[in-house]
């Protein structure tokens, strides 16, 4: 499957600095910025049209998140990751993950269940034309819509904060046609179980699906 590019948007002027945050995340997740990488402020700074000091204040929100190192006098890198802490952070998400579906089941309304629904039939059409970072970003936002859909959000902000950290890896480890057809059947299977709102089961098998890429990302850094 091929890998497309992401559509890099304009920066919007209100609430900058959250903004431009937003976007060298989007950077990051994708490998536009790779792990280790310097930040080179003027250059982001002239690409998104802004000064540096929006700028600055969204790199001080992404290290807090754990996506960026702050270098004493020499500005930040995109931090590197390495397989133990991507394994430790997949396992607290299994936990929220699971947490969240069982939420879910008992407080998503039917126009969030209908939401959902569209995200994974445009997914599937995704993955049907090869569209990689489509099909991850519509797995992201279904994943999200059912963290969404829990209500909690104590929850759901930690779980941005330790999804956006592992996205990238979860994007390059290697899936067998195997694993890609365990996921997909997953997914359908979590959408039915939502729809029918059994919470116990979801749990399950949304803690079994995040788990299970630990060993892909085993085998992706093997490969390295």
């Amino acid at each position: 499957m091929n890998q497309t590019p992401p559509t890099i948007r304009p920066v919007r002027r209100s609430y900058l600095h959250d903004d431009v945050a937003r976007a060298i995340r989007g950077l990051i997740q994708s490998g536009e910025l790779r792990p280790g990488e310097r930040i080179h402020e003027v250059a982001l700074a002239d690409r998104f049209g802004i000064s540096r000091t929006p700028l600055r204040e969204a790199i001080k929100i992404l290290a807090t998140e754990g996506l960026l190192e702050l270098l004493p006098n020499r500005g930040a890198r995109v931090v590197v990751l390495i397989e133990a802490e991507i394994e430790e952070m997949l396992e607290v998400i299994a936990s929220l993950e699971a947490t969240a579906g069982e939420l879910a089941c008992a407080r998503i309304t039917p126009e969030a269940l209908d939401a959902i629904r569209t995200l994974h039939d445009t997914m599937m059409r995704a993955h049907a034309a090869g569209d990689v970072a489509g099909y991850f970003d519509l797995n992201r936002q279904i994943h999200e819509g059912i963290v969404a859909a829990a209500g909690n959000a104590t929850l759901s902000a930690v779980y941005a904060t330790l999804s956006g950290r592992v996205l990238r890896a979860r994007y390059l480890a290697h899936k067998t046609e195997a694993q890609w057809r365990s996921a997909i059947a997953e997914h359908e299977a979590m959408l039915d179980l939502l729809a029918r709102r059994d919470g116990p089961a979801l749990a399950a098998l949304a803690r079994a699906h995040v788990l299970s890429k630990k060993e892909e990302i085993a085998a992706t850094f093997a490969a390295r």
